[in-house]
């Protein structure tokens, strides 16, 4: 029997160019429920930095097509006018035959119709901020970036299920293989720590043993903040559990 793929858990794009219009580039990034990461980015010769937030966009969701998806993934992008024109404008767009409230023709026209074709139901964007230390924001940023200039940037590839070592000869002969799928699994749930930490989000207190893999319960017997790994984890309202990034001299075992 085959073994089941991953889910996508995460997803970024970010464009870029030089000179807008000019030389611009590409770039996205999926992370799959057991620590693997895909990357992906491209380059246009002559092109502006919107068409490129666009063409990355529309590059990922035509990927996630085709890979099963978390239920709370979004896709995150620090432009606004994707966003907004994705979620905001493109249905007035289309009722005016393509023209904006002004009359005048909508830019971009041709990639805006693809994203609309290339729709995923249930997938949502969501805004971040650009250049603010989101890993994930600032690896799209670079790529899109090397692309702009002409590099091509080594992009990261999940490897395939049930691969095996493949020695390398630049090592000597060492082998290179795969992290344990443990430290996979762990790395994933870093991960969504330090995004529900960063969204302000509350868990329950099933959620919340599920993510430190601790019993129900020894958390329902917890009544003020402790400490989880490097987030402090806070009462909330209605039961519920927060978690917050600790600086590394707080951090202590559970």
């Amino acid at each position: 029997m085959a073994a089941e793929r991953p889910r996508v858990i995460a997803a970024a794009c970010d464009g870029a160019c030089r000179g807008n219009p000019g030389p611009g580039g590409w770039g996205g990034l999926l992370r799959f429920e057991d620590g693997s990461v895909r990357e992906l980015g491209g380059a246009a010769a002559a092109t502006t930095n919107n068409r490129m937030e666009l063409t990355a966009a529309l590059a990922l969701m035509e990927e996630l097509k085709t890979l099963p998806l978390h239920p709370d993934l979004r896709l995150r992008t620090d432009s606004r006018y994707l966003i907004d024109g994705f979620t905001k404008w493109m249905a007035g767009w289309k009722r005016k035959g393509w023209r904006t409230a002004s009359g005048g023709p909508v830019l971009n026209r041709d990639l805006w119709e693809e994203l609309d074709r290339a729709r995923l139901p249930g997938l949502s964007l969501a805004h971040v901020k650009g250049h603010s230390g989101d890993p994930d924001n600032d690896r799209c940023d670079a790529i899109a970036v090397a692309y702009s200039r002409g590099g091509v940037p080594e992009l990261a590839q999940p490897r395939s299920a049930g691969s095996e070592a493949v020695r390398s000869e630049e090592d000597g002969g060492g082998l290179d293989q795969p992290a344990p799928a443990a430290l996979g699994e762990l790395l994933t749930r870093l991960e969504v720590a330090d995004r529900l930490a960063s969204g302000g989000y509350a868990l329950t207190a099933v959620e919340l043993a599920r993510l430190v893999e601790q019993p129900l319960a020894r958390l329902q017997e917890r009544e003020g903040p402790w400490i989880w790994r490097d987030w402090r984890v806070s009462p909330a309202r209605e039961g519920r559990w927060r978690l917050e990034r600790t600086e590394p001299a707080l951090q202590e075992s559970p």
